[in-house]
């Protein structure tokens, strides 16, 4: 590895999302993952830690999992460990623990190539979860070039610190600049009355209200923020926990434990895609990269032609955009506050003459700290936590957070003119530490707006026994890989805002309008080591470089066979959610040209030499090379997929046999149900679909006043 002796051991996360430490490996299944780990793990930079630690580390986190997570873990360590599969894979039934270093190399390099499915799966869940705690630890930070914390170091590049035109109303206490002295300032901003986090509830509750919004991502905040402020009683319900300021520590393992769905490990039920999606008050708005984008008036007009909306035209929504640009304080990024991992977009493009811009984003008083997915220490970000959220409450709603909505009952309620439909929302009061139920809430009202995500939402209106027709399929994802550019100067594409600048020269092309764009991820040594191809020495030989490392990641407009549901969301009867996605070959043929693209215009920035996501990496130095990545496989788990955008899961549609909520958001047949998330999108946005999702929710939600309104 080599290990060496070792420091005290690294606890697991110390955050909101640490549990008490509890075996849950058996002795074989440790010493399995033991070998499993050493060979991932060979050559990794600053291995300080025993393999022992490192088995403990791991326990730790399969102990932190729901249930069948861990009985998943379980059976892959299993199925890795077992004669069998050393047979299927290089012919030998020589169990892993039983052979030596270079012999386990290839056989676990072998399953990852396996032409069996589930060896590919075993083989991605062990190597990604090692790397992600082995690159969590921070004595492979400085080994790596990677300065950690902001706030603990200071600004040490002209890309960090707060920029002139991005201070502008910063939300401090007082005016001076955030920065005083060298030291960057953390707000300490009350948690507002009207905000009850689930420790606090301490017996079960019964309430009832006008409205119930169940979520508060990017749709859910705005319809609160809009119905509250029309007089309506509204109640929010948020899986995920309360944080401020402080709460965000910058320390990437802790805080995606406590910010991302299921931990950051989310993904599809093979392993083929991960889903970066939030679980915090906010939503994903709390840990996303801030660009704002309208969505493109092409997309308009084919959600009117094809998916019968109305009144969302481009100019139907231009003062809609305006309105949630003004709110969000979204603002161009000006030229000279790029980080150097953006400005890779910029130049390479304007080398190759493709067409590249700056983008919009929403913040004020920013600090340019690069830890923007993991949560804005600095309140600069202005996502649902800093603004739709808190006029909700301002307005009298009631926010309840770590409660999780179950299902939905549907009820009806005796008046003066006949019955009326009620809904009884039944929850469950996290324990946010174990993620078991402490109490459960019940909340009456008449409306009822589903705003947990594309995967949360077609969940509960299954679990309700309100599915059927298109809740749960059409997903469509913006499937999402990366390429990654070895240069002769510093990029640290860790530093500075993460994504201002986009290469838009593909979106749309004269034969279609399912392209792909180009943009620059922010490469933290955790999730960057798990998108890294490979493992051992040859992975390791990468992260070496990570100062060095530019990043581009590749986006693709997919549905392009728009008769075809790529994926979708299921309930199964033990109440596990499961998630599928495959790639048609339209839209396989368009991430080919996005891959091929992105290597083109790293070179373009004098890239020494260019890696794909392969699971059999493509290497290359010239563009000359480019056909060796047109001819590499794309199937499941042999190329890194990833998305941030699952969006089409209940889509707005006529057809309730192809849709899941009519073209005003209501849910086909259920009224006073209305969805107001990216569940609801028709098709792929083809740009990043924060701003379009906010849009839409506003138009919904003033659609539910004028009938709550005339109906009253």
């Amino acid at each position: 590895m080599p290990l060496t002796a070792p420091p005290p051991p690294v606890p697991p996360a110390a955050g909101p999302t640490a549990a008490p430490r509890q075996r849950v490996l058996s002795s074989t299944q440790r010493a399995t993952y033991r070998a499993v780990a050493e060979c991932v793990l060979t050559g990794a930079p600053a291995a300080t830690e025993t393999l022992d630690e490192v088995v403990a580390l791991f326990d730790d986190r399969v102990a932190r999992m729901p249930s069948w997570q861990q009985r998943e873990l379980r059976l892959a360590i299993d199925l890795i460990g077992s004669r069998a599969a050393a047979l299927l894979a290089v012919g030998r039934p020589t169990p892993f623990t039983r052979l030596d270093a270079a012999a386990r190399t290839r056989l676990f390099g072998a399953w990852g190539r396996s032409r069996v499915p589930q060896l590919r799966t075993a083989h991605q869940a062990l190597r990604r979860l090692t790397l992600a705690i082995h690159y969590g630890l921070p004595a492979s930070h400085a080994a790596i070039g990677y300065g950690g914390p902001l706030y603990l170091r200071g600004a040490q590049h002209p890309w960090e610190g707060p920029a002139a035109p991005l201070t502008a109303g910063a939300p401090v206490d007082d005016a001076e600049p955030i920065q005083r002295g060298g030291a960057l300032v953390t707000p300490s901003t009350p948690r507002p009355r009207g905000v009850t986090i689930g420790s606090e509830i301490t017996a079960d509750l019964a309430l009832e209200a006008d409205a119930v919004v169940i979520g508060t991502g990017a749709g859910g905040a705005v319809a609160a923020a809009r119905l509250a402020e029309a007089g309506l009683d509204v109640v929010m319900l948020e899986e995920g926990g309360w944080y401020r300021g402080a709460d965000f520590t910058e320390r990437e393992v802790e805080m995606t434990e406590a910010l991302y769905a299921d931990g950051g490990l989310r993904s599809t039920d093979d392993l083929s895609v991960t889903m970066l999606q939030g679980r915090a008050v906010g939503g994903s708005t709390t840990i996303n990269w801030l660009i704002m984008l309208r969505t493109p008036d092409w997309v308009l007009d084919e959600w009117k032609d094809e998916h019968g909306l109305e009144g969302m035209r481009a100019a139907d929504l231009a003062p809609v955009f305006d309105r949630i640009e003004a709110e969000t304080h979204a603002r161009l990024v000006p030229d000279d506050a790029h980080s150097a991992n953006n400005r890779l977009i910029l130049d390479g493009a304007k080398a190759l003459g493709w067409a590249a811009r700056a983008g919009a984003i929403n913040a004020r008083g920013c600090v340019r700290s690069g830890f923007c997915g993991y949560g804005c220490r600095y309140d600069a970000k202005q996502g649902m936590l800093q603004t739709y959220v808190p006029r909700a409450v301002a307005a009298g709603a009631r926010l309840y957070a770590d409660v999780r909505a179950d299902r939905i009952e549907l009820r009806e309620r005796e008046t003066g003119q006949g019955r009326a439909p009620r809904k009884r929302v039944h929850a469950s009061v996290l324990d946010r530490a174990t993620g078991r139920t402490r109490r459960t809430l019940t909340i009456d009202a008449p409306l009822v707006i589903a705003a947990g995500g594309a995967v949360g939402t077609p969940a509960l209106l299954q679990r309700s026994a309100l599915g059927g027709g298109g809740v749960g399929a059409w997903m469509r994802l913006h499937p999402t890989t990366a390429v990654i550019g070895f240069h002769d100067r510093t990029i640290l594409a860790n530093t500075g805002m993460p994504l201002t600048t986009l290469c838009t020269e593909f979106l749309r092309t004269p034969a279609s309008d399912y392209g792909f764009w180009i943009e620059c991820p922010p490469l933290h040594p955790s999730l960057g080591s798990v998108a890294a191809p490979g493992f051992g020495e040859a992975h390791a030989a990468l992260l070496r470089r990570f100062p060095q490392m530019g990043a581009f990641i590749t986006l693709t407009r997919d549905g392009a066979e728009r008769r075809v549901s790529s994926g979708g969301v299921r309930v199964a009867r033990n109440g596990r959610t499961h998630l599928h996605y495959r790639l048609t070959p339209s839209d396989a043929a368009t991430v080919r040209r996005s891959i091929v693209a992105a290597a083109e215009l790293q070179l373009a920035n004098g890239a020494q030499h260019v890696t794909t996501l392969h699971t059999r990496p493509v290497t290359i130095a010239s563009s000359r090379d480019l056909r060796a990545i047109e001819q590499a496989s794309l199937a499941p788990n042999d190329v890194g997929l990833f998305s941030a955008h699952v969006n089409g899961t209940c889509r707005i549609g006529r057809d309730p046999a192809t849709s899941g909520a009519t073209p005003d958001g209501e849910r086909h047949g259920v009224r006073g149900l209305f969805i107001c998330d990216g569940s609801l999108l028709p098709t792929g946005v083809g740009v990043n679909p924060q701003e379009t999702i906010m849009a839409m929710a506003s138009v919904i939600a003033d659609r539910i006043v004028e009938r709550w309104r005339a109906g009253r």
